[in-house]
């Protein structure tokens, strides 16, 4: 419903804004005295050429916005919980190996589909939660497109799992109401200053050694801290972790983009060249070019192979949502700080790190907010947007909080389906294993 009232309210209010601003300059023209014949006469007479180009760039965002919200609505949205197995002998390259499966653009077959059906990619959405201490992976994931090939992924890596489709989603339990509840929200990204930089892998399982299937009882898990600090939460506190994950797609006038962007393998190319020096040479005294690559020491070799290793996977465009809610009176600030610093386990030096780039705050409430009612839109928004599983930049003006793109591997560092090693109180796991019959097992009535 919000989304019918936000098309209706875009279509009405942008021609009316237009209307108004054309009528106040003609006003000021005509209070000045001067003759607005000619000036109309023009305008009329050369509106055929700049018209049409001016309602496109008007209509145009506001049109494939409607005709993607379409899209998104026919597929549906699910949203699955997943109860850990008694044990998990893989790595995290298992869940790598399902966001590779589960990767898909949607790429249109042509222009019709993109600018009529609004065919795109579709948002996952990777989630932690806490409910009062009780901390439980889910899934929200398209129920048409995704949904039975992520089941079938899981099940196929993780053996013992039990995946189960909920009828009411979780966040449903929190509406928004001042005056019962408390919430801070947080956008947790990669500290990257141009989207360039988000080349730059963090900390994954590979570096922690993972890969290479250490003892259970040597494993160094990097969810642990998260975890930890999700299984401490009182029964009257809400801890929300959301990792939106759109599959990464080039940019083009086919896909429904009027400009052209550089995909990260281009970008990754560029780092590369910039740090080796290869676009950089300088002429000699006597006027001949010659090469001034720079020596590259140990740590920017393995910085250029982990970003080649990082961009020859598949990437998601990524935002992460991390929220905490509390029973008004009951707010607890020093569960804000652990939650943040549970992302520090993938900070590398010289590479990339993450922490908060926005929040419903602001740092002088005085000045930025004196009524007090922009941080509670702010918060009512976040709540909202948690539900429906929605990215949008908090900081309109900077875009610091922009989507980063990252790697299956980042993504399945963050988050994948921990071993025996994780023994929170708070982390359930499937008491007993199922198994199906066999399929030669005799059925009908015994013999007599």
């Amino acid at each position: 419903m919000g989304g019918i009232i936000k098309t209706i309210f875009g279509a009405i209010m942008i021609p009316l804004f237009l209307f108004l601003a054309l009528s106040f300059m003609f006003f000021v023209v005509s209070m000045t005295g001067t003759d607005l014949e000619p000036i109309l006469s023009i305008i009329v007479a050369t509106s055929p050429i700049w018209l049409p180009y001016t309602l496109f760039y008007i209509t145009f965002e506001m049109w494939m916005w409607s005709v993607g919200e379409k899209f998104k609505y026919q597929n549906g949205r699910s949203t699955l919980r997943i109860k850990l197995p008694q044990e998990v002998l893989k790595s995290p390259e298992a869940m790598e190996s399902v966001l590779t499966q589960v990767h898909n653009v949607n790429s249109p077959d042509n222009y019709m589909q993109t600018y009529l059906d609004g065919k795109r990619p579709l948002t996952l959405s990777l989630e932690l939660v806490s409910i009062g201490g009780d901390v439980r992976f889910y899934i929200n994931c398209p129920t048409k497109k995704i949904k039975n090939a992520l089941e079938a992924q899981l099940y196929a890596q993780y053996p013992g799992i039990e995946v189960t489709e909920e009828l009411v989603d979780y966040a449903a339990e929190v509406v928004w109401d001042k005056d019962k509840w408390e919430l801070i929200s947080f956008h947790i990204l990669k500290k990257s200053k141009t989207r360039d930089d988000d080349v730059f892998p963090i900390k994954t399982y590979i570096d922690y050694g993972l890969d290479k299937q250490p003892k259970e009882e040597l494993k160094f898990e990097p969810m642990a801290p998260i975890l930890e600090h999700l299984g401490s939460a009182k029964p009257h506190e809400r801890v929300w972790i959301q990792i939106l994950c759109t599959p990464h797609a080039k940019k083009t006038l086919k896909t429904g983009s009027l400009s052209k962007q550089d995909t990260w393998e281009k970008s990754a190319a560029k780092k590369i060249n910039e740090m080796m020096g290869r676009d950089d040479k300088r002429m000699s005294v006597a006027g001949e070019e010659t090469d001034t690559r720079p020596m590259l020491t140990m740590g920017e070799r393995d910085v250029i192979a982990s970003i080649e290793r990082n961009t020859s996977k598949y990437a998601y465009s990524v935002g992460i949502r991390a929220m905490y809610i509390t029973q008004t009176g009951k707010f607890n600030p020093d569960m804000i700080s652990p939650m943040l610093r549970g992302f520090g386990q993938f900070d590398m030096i010289g590479r990339a790190n993450l922490g908060p780039m926005w929040r419903t705050d602001f740092d002088y409430n005085f000045f930025q907010d004196f009524t007090g009612q922009r941080k509670i839109r702010m918060k009512r928004n976040e709540l909202e947007y948690y539900k429906a599983r929605y990215y949008t930049e908090g900081d309109k003006k900077n875009l610091v909080d922009r989507e980063r793109i990252m790697s299956v591997e980042e993504l399945a560092t963050i988050y994948h389906i921990p071993g025996t090693s994780v023994i929170t109180p708070g982390v359930g796991r499937v008491e007993n294993t199922r198994r199906e019959a066999p399929a030669n097992l005799p059925i009908g009535e015994l013999p007599t």
